[in-house]
């Protein structure tokens, strides 16, 4: 009773005093790191890895990305001023770089800092496969998933030092930690990576329509990724990521969706795919 106590109070002070609002949800979101912290080491880690990497410059593929990312942050401006949230961008520094390596990722800072590796373009295998993944990841910048998950993962530790104080004798202990070791990581941290993902997906379709891109395109993109893999993957459950077939159905069944809230901004026909 005292530990379930103990943590029951951490949790509700470190929520109720570190809150953001996701400005796609409404909903609040743990925030324990604000942006002015957050924001700056972001960018001097985006410095870094610029400096570790050969950044190709000057291609067809680089200028794609740095075309899709201005048409990106364009379609999020619109959609914040929107419903609501001007000035949510002001303190982002957009920058779009493609990086020589056989890594198929590309991903987004906090703060608007982003990176394409080249052997994430096959895959993309057009402008509009590029736009799906640009949309995708500049969806976790903007709903602040980076935010909750350093938050995430301050209650994960600080509830593991709280029944480390209130458990005293060794035997329990050690059982303890080794329960909510994995109870903590399948029961909380993978599912709420997994949420983040869905709704990164989602937000990505809408964004990638308001710039004029086909949503459509984002299961098709999936659908290569899946093949990419060759359908090796762990079970879901135990996975910080949906499985390849959750998320093709899942942006098959939205795409409707964020091609109708395209109309809203006067778009109503798409970039061709080629």
């Amino acid at each position: 009773m005292k530990l379930n106590k103990l943590i029951s109070s951490f949790v509700i002070v470190a929520v109720v005093f570190s809150c953001a609002t996701n400005p796609f949800t409404g909903s609040k979101t743990m925030a324990f790191v604000g942006n002015d912290q957050l924001f700056p080491s972001a960018f001097a880690q985006y410095n870094q890895v610029l400096t570790e990497s050969k950044v190709v410059k000057g291609t067809s593929d680089a200028e794609m990305v740095t075309r899709v990312g201005q048409r990106i942050a364009v379609a999020a401006e619109r959609y914040l001023n929107a419903n609501g949230y001007e000035g949510y961008l002001e303190d982002y520094e957009w920058e779009y770089k493609l990086i020589e390596s056989e890594q198929v990722n590309a991903w987004c800072m906090p703060g608007g800092k982003i990176a394409f590796y080249t052997g994430i373009m096959p895959i993309a295998a057009n402008e509009t496969g590029v736009a799906a993944i640009m949309g995708h990841e500049v969806a976790h910048a903007l709903a602040n998933h980076g935010q909750q998950r350093m938050s995430a993962a301050y209650i994960q530790q600080g509830i593991s030092i709280a029944g480390n104080i209130a458990l005293a004798d060794d035997e329990n202990l050690d059982i303890y930690n080794q329960a909510f070791g994995v109870a903590s990581n399948v029961g909380g941290m993978l599912p709420f990576s997994r949420a983040h993902e869905t709704e990164a997906d989602e937000i990505g379709a809408y964004l990638m329509a308001i710039a004029g891109y086909n949503p459509d395109e984002a299961a098709e993109l999936w659908k290569r990724m899946k093949a990419n893999s060759g359908g090796e993957a762990p079970p879901e459950f135990l996975s910080s990521h949906p499985s390849n077939d959750s998320r093709i159905e899942n942006l098959q069944s939205i795409a409707d969706k964020a091609k109708a809230e395209a109309a809203k901004y006067g778009v109503t026909s798409f970039r061709p795919i080629n």
